[in-house]
């Protein structure tokens, strides 16, 4: 389980990105972060794995408060974070199996990865999830050659091969054409169900949200003004958080779209 307790940060500017954040976050549930930009969203994920160090607070995963973590038990408590990133963080020369297998470089250690002398469980591991996300065919490709959402697949692959109980998704669709985007938002969440895995994705997509993830957690001004399943994001609920729009038009076409769902 992850617990946020008291969660701040406060940049030298004295501007406050997170204020007094708690959640929760059991095994095996999937939530999406919401909110308009600069609400705080991506903070939030990097200050769970401290690629943006907290203020103040507590980050509680299994018991164990990352945020007084050394740099040594840090690096073994991030083997555990799987990160996804939007604009995929892949090494372009690379080959899409280099890349989903520098997913085990906190295990492998650096000479062995240098060398790409990985154990055969790894590679076995990385064929497999290649082909779980339809990538099995492309795994010699270098990264350069892949489309967007191709590459999403690629980043996907390799936050699972690290065998995380916690998955950080940053924007994954925020480069995709809308097919695409539900694809990936699709996999995400079944790759989720399918290991039991918690996940914490940060999304601009309203409608993508509540069409695929079960817990909505609306931001705003680094405050959490919304926590609940996707039908209670009322049109009332949804200017709270975004301002002014008209919301009921969004509502119905999230119903639309589940129709669409329900006869693929």
């Amino acid at each position: 389980m992850l617990r946020l307790e008291k969660l701040t940060k406060t940049y030298k500017t004295g501007d406050k990105a997170l204020q007094d954040i708690d959640l929760e976050v059991p095994s095996g549930q999937v939530l999406a972060l919401i909110g308009p930009s600069g609400a705080g969203k991506s903070t939030l994920i990097r200050c769970i794995n401290r690629l943006v160090e907290p203020t103040g607070g507590a980050v509680m995963l299994d018991g164990e408060d990352l945020t007084r973590l050394g740099s040594g038990a840090l690096r073994r408590a991030r083997r555990e974070m799987g990160m996804i990133f939007q604009e995929y963080a892949l090494v372009e020369r690379l080959t899409v199996m280099e890349n989903v297998l520098s997913g085990r470089l906190g295990y492998v250690g650096f000479w062995r990865s240098f060398l790409r002398r990985y154990p055969q469980k790894d590679v076995d591991e990385a064929f497999r999830l290649l082909d779980r996300v339809g990538l099995l065919h492309m795994a010699d490709k270098r990264a350069d050659e892949l489309s967007g959402g191709q590459r999403q697949r690629v980043g996907i692959c390799r936050a699972l091969i690290q065998d995380p109980k916690l998955l950080l998704v940053d924007e994954p669709t925020a480069s995709l054409d809308p097919k695409t985007s539900r694809q990936i938002m699709r996999l995400i969440t079944e790759l989720c169900r399918e290991r039991g895995l918690a996940a914490i994705i940060n999304i601009h997509d309203v409608l993508l949200a509540q069409m695929f993830v079960p817990r909505i957690v609306g931001l705003r001004f680094g405050e959490i003004v919304f926590d609940g399943p996707p039908e209670g994001l009322t049109p009332d609920k949804l200017t709270e958080i975004y301002g002014e729009e008209d919301w009921e038009a969004t509502i119905e076409k999230v119903e639309d779209e589940e129709d669409i769902e329900a006869a693929e």
